[in-house]
């Protein structure tokens, strides 16, 4: 080997990894950033170091400037609240068709079940007459400020993949979540607050955990900003014993100057991400602790929502999300755990536990409803409340025991959903189930087409609201979706 073979030999195994990325202009990194910036209406010959989160324009004029999602983790039965069914009740008792069973894959179902009438007593509630059982006395009187969504379906009959169906667009891990998605698009109005706020209740995580409100394969700085209700509301966004704001602020500028010097190197978007979160996190301390803090709302609040300051509640976050969405925040998302029910009787099933959980939620999210309402702000904002799937019209029948388990299997046929607000009809119900509730007969609606519409009334048209990843184009509706024209105001 010549002289000049070894000196090339040499200077390609100096050739790293960093060497490569740094002679690459500003580095495949970046490249990536600038396709994400100019998918955000930001682009340009270079990529600029902006706040990723800084409001966006829409696709088209919006209907709303803000969501909040009421997620009832495990799945209520709708047989119990809302789709009233006198034809189940006189089929109570009475061995379960077969074919209701053929071809079907059940939870906690073998053998010949029964079938199980409502356990609640329905009456029509207000002038649209929508039905809506004693369970939920508060919301009641509400019914004619809501859209109900009858003959929802999914693809999936498992908690975790029908909550990450619900919330991602995809059964499957790694997908960005809806309110990731949103705060993607449309960036956020208070630049002092996280555009994406997760609140959570009754004592444990989804099934699917953290991952439906994570970001996926987009950038992180979209992922929902899980919040407390008690303590400090965010960890560590009071500054340590010993350190004041001026400290704390040449800190962060230290730390981002470093940020800075690593961006123009290798230009990874990532490094962005860190330094618009450290700078979040600075003008968070001087908002959060107050926007987080009911306990300065006056006592005329507490009593219509029912709150109590310093416990961790369905209902105190149901005021924090008032005032969250009143602050400017895109999407704010309450969980709350513990709406599986089942027991070994439909005493303990649907009657005590079932009951329990609808007492927990009914004067938190009717307050909320009546609360946006008189400050001008329901006809701006969409609440919705769903499950992630539905509860069958038979009891289940574990492993065919003498004495069966008797509440509902999982349903992902037909469940009920409900929205208000801006964008939507009030006093209006939209799809049919069957004569027992099974699956949906008319106005079928997909989680997709659930999907497609709520970015429709944020202005956001969800064929076009796409981020190229693994060399395609991904959505949150996947590939499929159509926005459920027939319930737009």
């Amino acid at each position: 080997m010549n002289i000049d073979k070894e000196a090339a030999l040499a200077a390609a195994q100096l050739e790293t990894r960093r060497h490569f990325l740094k002679q690459c202009g500003s580095g495949l990194g970046a490249l990536a950033l600038q396709s994400l910036l100019g998918s955000c209406g930001l682009g340009g010959s270079t990529p600029a170091v902006s706040n990723p989160l800084d409001p966006k324009q829409a696709h088209f004029p919006p209907k709303i400037r803000s969501v909040i999602y009421l997620h009832m983790a495990g799945s209520p039965s709708q047989l119990e609240l809302f789709d009233y069914k006198p034809q189940l009740a006189r089929w109570h008792g009475q061995d379960c068709p077969q074919s209701f069973l053929e071809g079907k894959t059940f939870a906690f179902i073998r053998g010949v079940p029964k079938m199980l009438g409502p356990q609640g007593q329905f009456a029509q509630r207000g002038q649209s007459g929508a039905w809506v059982s004693d369970h939920l006395p508060y919301f009641a009187n509400m019914a004619d400020e809501v859209c109900f969504l009858k003959a929802m379906y999914t693809d999936q009959f498992n908690h975790a993949p029908a909550q990450l169906m619900m919330h991602t667009g995809t059964p499957r891990l790694g997908r960005p979540g809806m309110g990731t998605w949103v705060t993607y698009g449309l960036g956020t109005e208070n630049q002092n607050l996280p555009g994406y706020v997760v609140l959570t209740s009754g004592g444990k995580y989804p099934e699917a955990g953290k991952s439906i409100w994570g970001s996926g394969f987009l950038p992180s700085v979209f992922q929902g900003v899980q919040c407390r209700t008690s303590g400090e509301p965010v960890l560590f966004v009071d500054d340590p014993k010993g350190v004041n704001r001026d400290l704390r602020k040449a800190s962060i500028d230290a730390i981002n100057r470093i940020n800075q010097q690593t961006y123009d190197e290798f230009g990874d978007p990532e490094t962005l991400t860190r330094m618009s979160q450290y700078e979040l996190a600075f003008r968070m301390q001087l908002e959060v602790p107050e926007v987080m803090d009911i306990s300065r709302e006056p006592q005329s609040t507490h009593q219509l929502y029912g709150t109590t300051p310093g416990q961790v509640s369905f209902a105190n976050n149901c005021l924090l999300a008032r005032k969250l969405v009143e602050s400017g925040v895109r999407f704010v998302q309450l969980f709350d755990w513990g709406w599986d029910s089942h027991g070994s009787s439909s005493q303990e099933a649907l009657e005590v536990g079932f009951r329990q959980k609808c007492r927990d939620v009914d004067q938190g999210m009717t307050a909320l409803l009546m609360d946006l309402k008189q400050r001008g702000l329901l006809d701006q904002t969409l609440v919705v409340w769903s499950g992630e799937f539905g509860r069958t019209p038979m009891q289940e029948n574990r492993d065919n025991r003498p004495a069966p388990f008797m509440g509902r299997d999982h349903n992902p046929s037909a469940y009920t959903l409900w929205m208000a607000g801006g964008g939507v009809k009030p006093g209006f119900s939209y799809g049919q189930t069957d004569e027992l509730g099974y699956q949906g007969v008319e106005g079928r609606t997909h989680v997709h087409d659930f999907q497609a519409t709520i970015l429709h009334l944020l202005g956001l048209d969800h064929e076009k609201l796409t981020y190229e990843f693994q060399g395609r184009n991904f959505r949150l509706t996947d590939v499929g979706g159509k926005v459920i024209r027939p319930i737009l105001a």
